[in-house]
């Protein structure tokens, strides 16, 4: 018989009633560090109290009016988020895959409006993640999401990461533009080389398309920077923000120029929930946060700390581990054995990590993790791999 709540989630045996900073207490009382953020999503950690005040103090006045009436608490954060990047508008949502969704339709949109609506086709790159959406689900283009939904939505085309040779060959009469992400999370932890993303700018130029970033969970101050692209030197388009954006609160959105935004006037696209004015307050809050002199340059050192922690472990490890990678405070370790292994070896030693794609042990700690939560989960993570290089080693005896 079928639960009452959906079966679509192979959950870990683990309910959980509080958290402090980067750290979380389950119902029975066991205290886990958190070096996941509910997905890179518990930016300023747990119970931060900043942000709860905000969410409370709002909830208190009024939590949602609709997308009828102007929304000051979505204005002002629209403007913050104009001043600190390379946008000039800003639409919200409520998750990442929305945000996903809305940027390919302002790409399409803004391409037909040129003109040139034959021009619809998108350029994505293998290892994506984009979202569970029909339409986001073919930007990701990975046959096992894919499978048993039908015809898959038209109009993206794959090549592989990091190649500029194939994505020129893939350029022609039907494209629209590029959608990429600096830091593939779900795809491995792999970060774009930085001269890939100057090149994929140049190539958008030269050939009239739109650039697009997903950086839902490279974004908000993941690596150091507010936005991941900044690294590169360059500025997409166009850009999907959610994740660590509302510090655990629903908020999505997307980012772009002038002549890009305005392709999706009154009619084009929409939603009932998106920007209300709790999660705008949320939004607001955690901006607060990452926008304080030395917060990005906190998460930038921190970052480097658990990176090359990170090395060490992989070299001292060589039997668990194939390599260290990432950037900023979004991290992951290749393992060299199912991935899940070290996982729940890392779950016995009171460490929360999750896996990517590739194989690769996930950690994303909140942008809030001190040093001293970033020694104990160094720890905790040497005597998982410890306990897990000594089975490897007993099952190599025992053949």
């Amino acid at each position: 018989m079928i639960s009452a709540l959906l079966p679509n989630y192979a959950r870990a045996d683990l309910a959980f009633e509080r958290g402090e900073g980067s750290w979380l207490w389950t119902v029975d009382g066991r205290r886990f560090l958190d070096f996941g953020s509910g997905i890179a999503t518990a930016s300023l950690g747990h119970g931060h109290p900043h942000l709860v005040k905000a969410i409370a103090e709002q909830a208190a006045k009024v939590m949602h009016t609709s997308n009828l009436y102007r929304i000051p608490q979505a204005e002002k954060l629209a403007q913050r988020l104009v001043d600190a990047t390379f946008a000039d508008s800003v639409f919200f949502c409520n998750s990442g895959a929305e945000a996903n969704e809305g940027m390919i339709k302002m790409m399409r949109r803004a391409m037909s409006d040129a003109g040139k609506p034959e021009r619809f086709r998108l350029i994505c790159f293998e290892g994506a993640f984009h979202g569970r959406t029909l339409a986001t689900l073919a930007a990701t283009g990975n046959s096992h999401y894919l499978e048993g939904f039908g015809p898959v939505v038209d109009g993206f085309d794959h090549v592989p990461f990091n190649n500029m040779n194939a994505v020129r060959n893939a350029i022609g009469s039907g494209t629209c533009g590029i959608i990429v992400e600096p830091v593939q999370g779900e795809g491995g932890v792999r970060p774009a080389d930085m001269q890939f993303l100057r090149d994929l700018r140049a190539v958008c130029d030269e050939y009239d398309i739109i650039f697009g970033m997903d950086e839902v969970q490279s974004g908000m101050g993941r690596t150091g920077k507010l936005f991941a692209h900044e690294w590169s030197g360059i500025a997409p388009d166009v850009m999907s923000s959610a994740k660590g954006i509302g510090g655990g609160f629903p908020l999505g959105a997307v980012l772009a120029k002038e002549k890009f935004a305005k392709a999706l006037v009154p009619g084009t696209h929409g939603t009932t929930y998106g920007g209300n004015p709790l999660a705008c307050s949320a939004g607001n809050a955690v901006l607060d946060v990452m926008l304080a002199p030395g917060f990005l340059e906190d998460v930038e050192r921190k970052g480097r700390k658990l990176r090359g922690e990170l090395d060490k472990i992989a070299r001292e490890f060589p039997t668990v581990f194939v390599d260290a990678r990432g950037l900023g405070l979004l991290l992951g370790l290749k393992a060299a054995i199912p991935v899940g292994q070290v996982q729940g070896a890392c779950v016995a030693e009171g460490l929360m990590a999750i896996t990517a794609g590739d194989n690769v042990l996930r950690l994303a700690p909140p942008l809030t993790v001190t040093d001293g939560d970033i020694d104990q989960a160094v720890a905790m993570l040497r005597a998982a791999s410890t306990k897990v290089a000594a089975a490897v080693a007993n099952q190599a005896a025992a053949q």
